[in-house]
């Protein structure tokens, strides 16, 4: 039996996004930070955000990601959706590359994935996501930017 692999999909055009660095940041997160257990991430519109942050979180309206725990035993961690609109806004609001705002949505959707909940976890997914940004050299996080 063959082992998944963590996958990356674009439903949407992404301008100043290199697919393959996108790609090899998925896998890096894999390596590092899921131990070794695959995710799936699909770059998407804000319309499909805002369609699924509804039927899964009753909230009707666009956010930058979402992730989906699978909960199951085929090993696969679950799926991450990152809109490609938020990503490129909050980049030009922060004053970073649109790439770079990707790996922070992949990193934090991947931190939920392992089941860490900044609303509701004392500063353990907070403190997460710094170290990670740190390692990697990446701006500002999520939960630092709603905490200051």
């Amino acid at each position: 039996m063959s082992r998944q692999q963590t996958t990356l999909l674009f439903e949407v055009s992404a301008p100043g996004v290199c697919r393959q660095t996108a790609r090899s940041f998925a896998m890096l997160l894999e390596w590092e930070v899921t131990s070794d257990r695959p995710f799936c991430c699909v770059i998407t519109s804000d319309k499909k955000l805002r369609e699924l942050n509804r039927e899964f979180r009753n909230q009707d309206c666009a956010t930058d990601v979402l992730s989906f725990p699978s909960g199951g035993s085929d090993g696969s961690l679950g799926d991450i959706a990152i809109s490609f609109t938020r990503a490129k806004h909050q980049a030009a609001e922060y004053g970073h590359r649109v790439d770079q705002e990707i790996e922070i949505l992949m990193l934090h959707g991947a931190l939920h994935l392992l089941g860490m909940d900044h609303e509701t976890d004392d500063g353990q997914m907070a403190q997460a996501e710094r170290k990670w940004r740190e390692h990697w050299g990446l701006p500002t996080g999520l939960i630092e930017r709603v905490s200051t």
